[in-house]
C-alpha cells in the first residue's frame, strides 16, 4: 500500500491541504484512506449512546455498525499503537494519506509556513520529499509545492506513484 505523510505544525494548513487533495485524487479513480493523529483524547462516542455505554461497561472493544458505515472503537490499555499497527488495520486501497506522525520516518510533504515562526522540517527529515508553502523557499532542496494550489500538489502525488495509474489502467 502506498502511503504518504502530510506534517507540520500545528495550523500550517495540513488538514486544509488534504482535505482539498483528496477529492481530486478520488476524482482520478484512486481509493484514498486516511489515518489522523492527534494528541488528543479521542472519543467518538457520546454519552447516553448504547455503545458509550458499553465501552463505560468494560469492553475492550465495541464496533458499531449500520447501513451506512461502521467504526471500532479501541479501547487502549498499553501505549499508542505505531503508524504500521495502524495501518495494518485498512482496507488495501491505492494510497493511505497520514496526517500529522511528523516525526515517523514516512515518505511525506511538509506543510510549511514561515509566517508561523516554526522551524521547517525538512532541512533534518530526509523523508521528506517535497514542501508545501505558502512562500518562496530559495535555500530548500526540495520541490516547493504551491500550498494554495492543491490540483498542483495532487499531480505531484500522482507522478510520485506512478504504480497506481498502472494498476488502473489495467483494470
Amino acid at each position: 500500500m502506498n502511503v504518504l505523510g502530510l506534517a507540520g505544525w500545528s495550523g500550517s494548513g495540513k488538514t486544509t491541504l488534504l482535505t482539498a487533495v483528496l477529492p481530486l485524487l478520488i476524482g482520478r479513480g484512486w481509493r484514498v484512506s486516511t489515518v489522523k493523529h492527534t494528541h488528543h483524547r479521542v472519543d467518538l462516542d457520546q454519552p447516553g449512546k448504547d455503545s458509550y455505554r458499553h465501552r463505560a461497561a468494560g469492553a475492550h472493544e465495541v464496533l458499531v455498525a449500520s447501513a451506512a458505515r461502521w467504526a471500532l472503537l479501541h479501547e487502549l490499555t498499553g501505549p499508542e499503537p505505531p503508524l504500521d499497527a495502524l495501518l495494518l488495520r485498512l482496507s488495501p486501497v491505492d494510497l493511505v494519506l497520514v496526517e500529522g506522525f511528523k516525526f515517523n520516518p514516512i515518505a511525506k510533504i511538509e506543510v510549511y509556513r514561515p509566517s508561523l515562526g516554526k522551524p521547517p522540517l525538512w532541512p533534518d527529515r530526509p523523508d521528506v520529499l517535497a514542501v508545501a508553502s505558502d512562500s518562496a523557499l530559495p535555500d530548500c532542496p526540495r520541490p516547493v509545492l504551491p500550498l494554495g494550489d492543491p490540483a498542483a500538489v495532487a499531480d505531484w502525488i500522482v507522478r510520485l506513484f506512478p504504480n497506481v495509474r498502472v494498476a488502473r489502467s489495467a483494470a
